[in-house]
């Protein structure tokens, strides 16, 4: 037996994903209204079930018990029981939520409403509105500080990350970006800020020191059109050193060394890639990917895609619960 296993091809080893710790990962699916959940380690859907209007943003409460849907064409964020899937209530999000973040602390969520450009503030536990802090014209991107001392909403047509201080709801500052921002996201140490520009085609990085960019990253694939590598979901690993970016119908992820700010890498996966998600080990990276109705996934060492995964009709948002 052992004679025949040394025989095969090495490609059959490198196309056999290797098993690693189970979790949960939740994927929305825009046109059908649904949440499929992939088990990480068998890397199959286990499960979909119904939600609201055009799911979009998905992501969990910081002990995992409950997750947050923005159903955008419901005018709700809807709050799940991450154990039964049940749905609990919806909260008063505000007009079109799109994506969302839960404070550090698990006490507030921060919405961007595209229609009415607000950025809509609930505090958790009593299922109220704080306030509405407004913000540039079609907020989108949205994150917090892990000092929790500032919230980010990204604009797209205004194309700023609008500052919003978390103890007094002011806007302390504009920093203009390129063109469409979409996303937004911190590293571990809340010293830098990541944006992405769809139609600028770029990464901007922000010092949150001096709130200056100090690098705005671009890209080229070969063979693919300047205009179709538009950045949209970013995640960056917990030591900080590697970005991945979905690059939307250029249908590629790029892998960022972020302390030379350069492009190690491009990761074909499916049709455009919208957003990402890390497994808690980092071992594994799943990418939404619009078009094509699937999901990627990429093995971390390698970089290298490892199995495509059909969910529902235009994934959108993904986030992952870790199986205790």
């Amino acid at each position: 037996m052992l004679q025949r296993l040394m025989l095969l091809p090495l490609s059959v080893f490198l196309a056999t994903p290797c098993l690693a710790s189970a979790h949960e990962v939740y994927v929305s699916n825009e046109k059908d209204n649904t949440i499929s959940v992939i088990d990480s380690e068998t890397l199959t859907v286990v499960r979909t079930f119904a939600v609201g209007q055009r799911p979009r943003g998905i992501t969990f409460s910081r002990d995992y018990k409950q997750f947050f849907v923005c159903a955008s064409d419901s005018d709700s964020v809807q709050v799940f029981d991450a154990a039964t899937d049940k749905l609990l209530y919806d909260l008063p999000s505000g007009d079109d939520p799109e994506q969302f973040a839960v404070s550090p602390d698990n006490k507030r969520l921060y919405i961007a409403n595209e229609d009415n450009a607000v950025t809509t503030v609930i505090d958790l536990e009593s299922r109220k509105v704080l306030r509405q802090v407004d913000v540039g014209i079609e907020p989108e991107g949205m994150a917090v500080s892990p000092d929790n001392r500032i919230a980010v909403t990204t604009s797209e047509t205004t194309n700023m990350a609008h500052l919003i201080d978390t103890e007094t709801f002011e806007t302390v500052d504009n920093i203009l970006v390129d063109a469409r921002p979409r996303h937004a996201e911190f590293n571990n140490d809340g010293s830098m800020l990541w944006v992405t520009s769809e139609i600028g085609g770029s990464v901007a990085v922000i010092d949150m020191a001096t709130r200056k960019i100090v690098k705005t990253i671009t890209f080229a694939v070969s063979g693919i059109r300047t205009e179709l590598i538009q950045p949209v979901g970013l995640k960056l690993t917990r030591d900080d050193k590697t970005a991945f970016v979905a690059l939307g119908p250029s249908n590629r992820v790029a892998v960022i060394d972020t302390r030379t700010f350069e492009v190690k890498k491009y990761i074909l996966v499916g049709q455009r890639v919208w957003h990402l998600a890390l497994t808690p080990e980092e071992d594994r990276l799943f990418t939404t990917n619009g078009v094509s109705n699937d999901v990627t996934v990429i093995d971390v060492a390698r970089l290298v895609p490892i199995k495509s995964i059909t969910v529902g009709r235009y994934p959108w948002g993904v986030a992952i619960r870790p199986k205790k």
